[in-house]
């Protein structure tokens, strides 16, 4: 499974991409956050990470997080679709634009920490380094099978697999629900 700095990184990543991409979420249109929205959005999909980097978003940071969630879904749906060599040039691509490099880190008093981005980047690039950096050890490490789409009808929304036996079909339990009844509903009929 995946490291548990890595597995927030994921989850950071999926928190993007389900919050600042449009598209269908549990059955209905999902319009992502716009214009003087946005900033308030970003701060929920990441409320704890990226402690060390200034958190200010101004509208190009959040214009950089929006084109990096749409970039981060790209990998999601290559990999749902069983095409790895599509995830990973996305993901190269990311790494690239990001910035990313491995880093360690002290803030304070506290221990040492691996930071994937610089001192001095901007929180955009920062957040965006360390969730590419996760994507890239999810589809170079074996476990991009964990990174998928949600199977139910009308949603889009993404998610990490962190079952025992990598089973998850579905971004909440809610869709899980809403699919079994429609297949109880249909068997029926």
């Amino acid at each position: 499974m995946f490291d548990s700095h890595v597995a927030v990184l994921l989850e950071q990543a999926v928190a993007l991409v389900n919050v600042l991409t449009d598209g269908e979420a549990r059955g209905r249109p999902y319009a992502a956050p716009r214009g003087a929205e946005l900033p308030a959005a970003i701060e929920g999909a990441v409320p704890h990470v990226a402690a060390s980097l200034p958190r200010s978003v101004d509208a190009a940071q959040a214009d950089y997080f929006v084109g990096a969630a749409r970039r981060m879904r790209e990998v999601f749906r290559a990999m749902q679709d069983g095409d790895v060599d599509a995830a990973a040039v996305t993901v190269n691509d990311l790494l690239r634009d990001t910035g990313a490099r491995p880093r360690l880190d002290r803030t304070g008093g506290e221990p040492w920490q691996m930071h994937f981005h610089g001192p001095d980047d901007s929180f955009a690039a920062g957040v965006n380094a360390g969730s590419a950096t996760a994507l890239a050890l999810a589809v170079g490490g074996g476990l991009a099978g964990r990174l998928g789409v949600c199977r139910a009808d009308r949603c889009d929304r993404v998610y990490v697999d962190t079952s025992r036996n990598a089973a998850r079909q579905f971004c909440s339990t809610a869709c899980q629900n809403r699919t079994k009844a429609a297949a109880f509903r249909a068997r029926r009929g």
